[in-house]
């Protein structure tokens, strides 16, 4: 079993409890864009994701207080700052994308979704995991995997009407215990890298997505969040025991 720093407090505040994208039923808030990605390198081909290479994804947590990201690597202008730890009150933690000498390319919790920059290596202490979680949309499911095996499955519900669960590649930026277990959002919430595509704040919080159980199993297998991504809370008690912060999370189309 995974020993996971959860966190509480800070977060409500926050809003990622809150909602973090409208995770909340259909009578809660509105969240949207941002920053422009950052430039992809000149190559003739991109190096492979970290989870593709053997050993699975490689995780870089931030060793300070704050980050400087770059557009290009070896680029001596900072592009964003970020601070560590993050607004939710974890470590600052990032999905490495690709390597290139002293330069991590990493895939950042900002707006557009996808957005990718360039960090020192020498900044963060990387880890890996061989875990990845795919949700597929279309069929309400998740899976679990641990490299090419499946380690779990299970009924998903996701976002509808004008506020759709976005396709995209993300990963886990922090985990929440709710305080209350047997409320709306269950057990315990993954935030996500990803943000709402329709709505630009909720409940005092940017629209974040997040991973969180329910207490209505009822409702799994149908579109009725506002973009955040619903499992059972047994589910949701077993990826916080088992998945490392930086998880990546891949929704399909």
């Amino acid at each position: 079993m995974r020993q996971v720093k959860i966190h509480t407090g800070a977060l409500l505040a926050a809003g990622l409890i809150a909602g973090p994208a409208g995770c909340g039923s259909s009578d809660h808030g509105r969240s949207g864009d941002g920053p422009p990605d950052a430039d992809r390198p000149a190559a003739a081909a991109e190096p492979q994701r970290s989870e593709q290479r053997q050993g699975g994804a490689e995780i870089a947590t931030v060793r300070g207080r704050r980050i400087a990201v770059h557009k290009r690597k070896g680029d001596g202008a900072t592009w964003k700052t970020l601070s560590s730890p993050n607004e939710m009150g974890a470590a600052r933690v990032f999905l490495v994308d690709a390597k290139d000498g002293d330069w991590l390319k990493v895939l950042l919790p900002l707006r557009p979704n996808g957005s990718t920059g360039w960090v020192k290596a020498s900044d963060v202490e990387l880890s890996s995991t061989p875990h990845r979680v795919e949700i597929d949309p279309k069929a309400f499911t998740f899976t679990v995997f641990d490299g090419d095996k499946v380690l779990r499955t299970g009924k998903v519900a996701t976002g509808g009407g004008g506020t759709p669960t976005p396709a995209g590649r993300f990963y886990f930026t922090e985990l929440v215990r709710p305080p209350n277990p047997n409320g709306d959002y269950g057990a315990y919430a993954f935030g996500l890298s990803g943000f709402s595509p329709t709505l630009r704040t909720f409940a005092g919080g940017p629209g974040q997505l997040a991973v969180h159980g329910t207490n209505k199993a009822s409702a799994l297998g149908g579109k009725v969040s506002h973009g955040c991504v619903r499992v059972g809370n047994d589910d949701i008690t077993w990826m916080a025991e088992n998945l490392a912060i930086g998880t990546p999370v891949v929704v399909k189309k």
